[in-house]
């Protein structure tokens, strides 16, 4: 808070105000360190879109996908598709078995994965705060 007052030239109560104002308004959701997977034991990054049976609905394939820790997000999608998953895993073999693990649901239909081989742009908001 002390830096962010220097820096902006106000009152450090003042930034722990618009902060507190940001988190309550959902803005600001959390203030937890950027990691580097790879450096971590994590250097395999993949994609995964998921087709699932449509009688019950993402809820149990969401539920699945919470429980195993290399699944870091999961969205709804358009397209032939119904989730995108971002997977990591210590190797490419290790990444079958995450796959293996992924498409253990009996809600899961069919899976096709694509192995990220560079990070172009790494995930971003600020250029949106930039006007």
């Amino acid at each position: 808070m002390l830096e962010a007052s220097r820096r902006l030239g106000v009152a450090r109560g003042t930034v722990q105000s618009r902060l507190d104002r940001l988190e309550a308004a959902g803005v600001v959701t959390g203030w937890g360190p950027t990691l580097d997977l790879a450096a971590l034991g994590w250097p395999v990054s993949a994609f995964a879109t998921l087709e699932i049976t449509q009688a019950h609905g993402h809820l149990p394939v969401s539920e699945h996908l919470r429980a195993i820790p290399e699944v870091l997000e999961a969205h709804t999608i358009t397209g032939g598709a119904d989730l995108m998953v971002r997977l990591v895993a210590r190797s490419n073999a290790d990444l079958q078995r995450v796959i293996d693990e992924v498409v253990d649901s009996p809600s899961v239909v069919r899976a096709s994965t694509v192995i990220v081989l560079a990070t172009e742009v790494a995930p971003r908001v600020l250029p949106l705060l930039s006007d």
